[in-house]
C-alpha cells in the first residue's frame, strides 16, 4: 500500500508540475519587449541638471553660469517647425553632436511590422512621454525625438522608416497632448547610429530617443 500511495504521489506531482509549466506567465518583456516606462522615469531623466547656487565670499574669479552655446541656439531655432524630411544629412549630424550631453532617454517602441503605427504594447509609453513633456517640469521645452532602426535592410529603406516613425510619434504628442509642434524637432537617422553595434539586429537599436534641448527658461520662442 505504501509503495502504491507513494506512485500516486509522484504521478500527482508530475502532473502539476507539468500544468504549472504550461501556464502563460506575466514577466515584463515575455512579449520580446522591455517594460513600458514611466512617467515619473521619463521627467527624471529629462529634467536638466540642478543649478549650483551661488556662493557668496572670497573667491579667484567671479562665479557665473556658463553662457548657452551661441551655435547650438542657432541650429535648434533653424530646425524648429521644420518637417523630418527637409533636414539635411548635414543638420542631422549637427543634432547628434549637440545632443550627446543634453538629458535624454532611449524608448523600445514598437511599431506595427513595416508600418509607423505605433503598436498596442507600446502605447503605454508613449502616452506617458506625452504626461511628462506637459508636467511643470518639463513643459515648454523644446525637445528632439530622434527615430532608430536596427540594421535590418537598405540604408534610403531605414532612414525613411525611422523618419516616419519620428513623426508618428510626434503626431500623437501633439493631436493627444496638445504639445506645440514647433516644440517638438524630429529627425530619423535609420541604421547609422546602433545603440549596441555588436548586435546590430538586437532590439535595443529599434528605439525613439528623446532630448530635452532647451530648458523652458531660456528657450527662446
Amino acid at each position: 500500500m505504501r509503495l502504491a500511495a507513494k506512485g500516486l504521489t509522484a504521478i500527482l506531482s508530475i502532473i502539476i508540475v507539468g500544468a504549472a509549466l504550461s501556464l502563460p506567465r506575466a514577466y515584463a518583456g515575455d512579449d520580446g519587449n522591455s517594460k513600458n516606462v514611466t512617467e515619473d522615469e521619463i521627467v527624471r531623466a529629462l529634467a536638466p541638471p540642478a543649478k549650483k547656487p551661488l556662493t557668496r565670499g572670497l573667491s579667484i574669479g567671479p562665479q557665473t553660469e556658463s553662457a548657452p552655446n551661441a551655435a547650438e541656439t542657432k541650429l535648434i531655432q533653424s530646425v524648429r517647425g521644420r518637417s523630418t524630411r527637409s533636414l539635411s544629412s548635414t543638420e542631422r549630424e549637427e543634432i547628434a553632436s549637440v545632443v550627446k550631453d543634453k538629458p535624454n532617454i532611449d524608448l523600445e517602441i514598437t511599431f506595427d511590422y513595416n508600418s509607423a503605427n505605433i503598436s498596442a504594447k507600446s502605447m503605454p509609453s508613449v502616452q506617458a512621454l506625452g504626461r511628462a513633456l506637459t508636467s511643470p517640469d518639463l513643459k515648454g521645452s523644446t525637445f528632439v525625438v530622434a527615430g532608430h532602426t536596427d540594421a535590418a535592410g537598405g540604408e534610403a529603406y531605414n532612414q525613411d522608416l525611422s523618419e516616419r516613425r519620428a513623426d508618428s510619434i510626434k503626431r500623437y504628442l501633439v493631436e493627444k497632448y496638445n504639445i506645440s509642434a514647433t516644440d517638438l524637432v524630429t529627425v530619423g537617422y535609420g541604421k547609422s547610429k546602433l545603440k549596441n553595434p555588436s548586435q546590430p539586429l538586437a532590439e535595443v537599436n529599434r528605439r525613439v530617443q528623446v532630448v530635452n534641448m532647451e530648458n523652458k527658461t531660456t528657450a527662446s520662442k
